[in-house]
């Protein structure tokens, strides 16, 4: 079985694409997605993202993780299929798509994509960090030095020690000034840091918001892969209008055959 792929990027944060308007992926087969997702024997990547028809939407995008289980949004994920399906010509400038948490709006521009994520309402404050569901869980926390903060080390313990086996994304922050924050992020799923997380960065920027650590309703979000920037409306404790934008690029395409590799 050859399998045509295309890979993607946005701040870092890297995914395999594959174009399964047809269905002739094997869905079901875990060990395959962890395998394509693999760096040393496969093609390396975050994850794995599938588009497909959709009746009521432009297409539809399936996210699965790197360990190869589907998951939960992925804001990065969302912005490189939107840059997918405009390489594909199945869209334009504009776009409404289905994923698992409902129907997203985004425009692209160049290589910039502005991706409308789901409202937030239930926020969870606590003494020292933030607990927030953009698509996906959130853990946000306040450090000092980031830069040498062990974020593998202390993210693992809190995504199984604090919130078990369903686990949950680990997002440990540094002010820079109002507006600006230096985020790093643990994925589960990857089960390590990724140079960016799209509704990490999202999660953050509301729990800023929410905290009074931010003032504005655009902020900036820095990571090891790049600069994001989340705009949002807030009425009464809603966030609404929600939006996630950054560069989303084409690295390369290619094909493997799988069976040769002995992963179906």
């Amino acid at each position: 079985m050859h399998l045509s792929f295309y890979k993607y990027q946005g701040t870092g944060n890297d995914f395999v694409m594959i174009d399964n308007r047809q269905q002739k992926f094997p869905k079901n087969n875990t060990k395959l997605v962890a395998r394509l997702c693999d760096r040393k024997f496969g093609i390396g990547a975050d994850g794995m993202i599938l588009l497909e028809n959709d009746t009521d939407t432009d297409f539809k995008m399936v996210y699965y993780n790197a360990d190869g289980n589907e998951s939960t949004m992925c804001g990065n994920g969302g912005r490189c299929i939107v840059a997918f399906a405009c390489f594909l010509g199945i869209i334009k400038e504009n776009t409404r798509f289905l994923a698992i948490d409902g129907v997203h709006h985004a425009t692209i521009n160049g290589d910039k994509v502005r991706l409308q994520m789901t409202d937030v309402d239930q926020i969870e404050v606590f003494d020292n960090y933030v607990y927030l569901d953009t698509g996906s869980p959130h853990h946000v926390q306040e450090i000092t030095d980031i830069d040498n903060f062990d974020v593998k080390k202390n993210g693992e313990k809190l995504r199984y020690g604090k919130y078990g086996k369903a686990g949950s994304n680990i997002n440990f922050i540094s002010r820079v000034k109002d507006n600006l924050f230096k985020v790093r992020t643990y994925e589960r799923g990857v089960e390590d840091e990724t140079l960016s997380c799209g509704t990490g960065v999202t999660a953050v920027a509301i729990a800023m918001h929410r905290t009074g650590r931010a003032s504005g309703n655009l902020i900036s979000l820095d990571t090891p892969g790049g600069t994001l920037s989340v705009s949002f409306e807030e009425k009464a404790g809603k966030y609404a209008k929600v939006f996630l934008e950054g560069p989303a690029m084409q690295v390369f395409r290619g094909e493997i055959d799988v069976l040769k590799k002995n992963i179906l």
